[in-house]
């Protein structure tokens, strides 16, 4: 049975919500976390350990004038028991404070629960000054289904820090979890590999403070360096739609792990790598990796922003040339890659940041040409899993020097400044929450 998302509206509005009382319910398997953020509606992500009611009531931090509730969700076993809570009695540009309740019971948690709409000031005023969050490469280890020997998977306080930042929102670059081999061919393995990344207890102050966005890559897409033959693709779909809170899946008939959204000046397109990639053993004409119209609708979608920065998430790097592991120029793809490239370039599209993962080590590539826009490609890997250390030997002509990195790390974006002086400051911050390196993108 394909697992399809349901929203249950209730009617009813918090009966005896004022005498309710907090308390540490068991039927909590992970969250809340929070996804997608617009101007009229947010969401809250959860999951419970067996069938309940769930919802959430949500009050403006700064105007308090009642407090609103979400919809209502049964959780049940073929939604491997998840939630979609939709707060849409929201307005632009606030900050509210919201309560979880399972079976209407309160359920006690010990750090904040806050979620922020995305504001509106086009006409009205600057730009906001927003910070994002990214990263990939989060393996969580279990012993009794990982490769024998030292733990692949380590530096799991990263998360917490992460939760120190207060930023507006994390965008996860893939490999976000890795299935493993008795997971990837059933819906038992893949649910059991999401129950148990998703629950890590030092991810859920994050998850509970932050907007998550998410692509995938190859391993929670399926085995490594899976492609469009991986015959179970679309169960790790369906598993990959319950898990995460993007406001998308697909658009019109282009189905995957696509979708794109806006804050503040930026545009985000968020491409799969994945669905439609060709393998990477194989030689033929017209080779691609995001397929003809993915690639068409990306383009389209680039060529039409009016954003100051475009921000481009998929799953391995895209500007280094390299050629080597699964690059974009490397087994084939580098035509389609050019091809992307003479478009950004021909077209005069300004401010394009490539934000990708999969490598197992960081590093900012800068492609520029007089005359034409300069193109971004901010590799940040990985999370928690284990680093490549030959990366810093690859032939990447576009390096930028000092942003090589093989410690986990996530990348930190601040964009600030009143509109015709506005900033991007890119860094990368270790596990222990120290800053490594930093760069500063004015746009063209």
């Amino acid at each position: 049975m394909i697992p399809t998302i349901c929203l249950f509206v209730s009617c009813a509005f918090l009966p005896l919500l004022s005498s309710a009382q907090p308390v540490t319910n068991p039927l909590l398997q992970s969250g809340p976390m929070l996804g997608y953020s617009d101007m009229r509606e947010s969401m809250i992500w959860v999951q419970t350990t067996s069938e309940a009611d769930v919802y959430a009531v949500y009050t403006d931090l700064v105007n308090p004038g009642g407090t609103r509730q979400t919809n209502t969700v049964r959780t049940n076993k073929e939604e491997a028991f998840t939630a979609r809570l939709i707060a849409d009695a929201v307005e632009p540009g606030v900050r509210y404070s919201y309560k979880l309740y399972i079976n209407n019971k309160l359920v006690a948690l010990p750090y904040p629960t806050e979620f922020r709409t995305s504001p509106i000031w086009r006409w009205r005023a600057d730009p906001p000054d927003f910070t994002m969050l990214t990263g990939s490469c989060a393996y969580i280890n279990q012993p009794e289904y990982d490769r024998a020997g030292k733990p692949y998977g380590s530096d799991y306080k990263i998360f917490p820090h992460m939760a120190e930042q207060k930023a507006d929102l994390m965008l996860w670059l893939g490999d976000n979890l890795y299935l493993r081999e008795p997971d990837w061919n059933s819906w038992a393995g893949i649910v059991k590999r999401y129950n148990h990344t998703r629950s890590l207890p030092e991810l859920q102050e994050f998850f509970a403070s932050t907007q998550n966005y998410a692509i995938w890559d190859d391993h929670d897409f399926g085995p490594n360096n899976s492609n469009k033959s991986f015959c179970n693709k679309n169960q790790t779909w369906d598993a990959f739609r319950l898990f995460w809170g993007n406001p998308s899946y697909g658009t019109g008939d282009i189905k995957g792990a696509i979708t794109s959204f806006q804050w503040g000046d930026a545009d985000f397109f968020l491409l799969d790598n994945r669905w439609y990639r060709d393998a990477d053993e194989i030689s033929k004409e017209d080779k691609t990796m995001i397929g003809a119209k993915q690639l068409d609708w990306f383009l389209e979608n680039l060529a039409f922003s009016k954003a100051t920065f475009k921000i481009v998430a998929i799953g391995g790097q895209f500007l280094s040339d390299a050629a080597i592991e699964e690059l974009y120029s490397a087994n084939g793809f580098n035509a389609e890659r050019e091809r992307i490239i003479r478009f950004i370039q021909d077209n005069n599209i300004k401010n394009v940041i490539f934000l990708t993962g999969d490598v197992h080590f960081t590093e900012m590539s800068v492609l520029k040409k007089e005359g034409k826009p300069s193109i971004y490609d901010c590799t940040f890997s990985a999370l928690t899993s284990g680093s490549n250390t030959s990366g810093a030997s690859w032939k990447n002509t576009y390096r930028v020097p000092g942003t090589v990195v093989m410690e986990h790390n996530f990348g930190r974006l601040k964009f600030s400044g009143p509109a015709k002086s506005r900033k991007l400051t890119i860094s990368c911050i270790n596990a222990d929450n120290r800053q490594l390196w930093e760069q500063i993108v004015s746009p063209e």
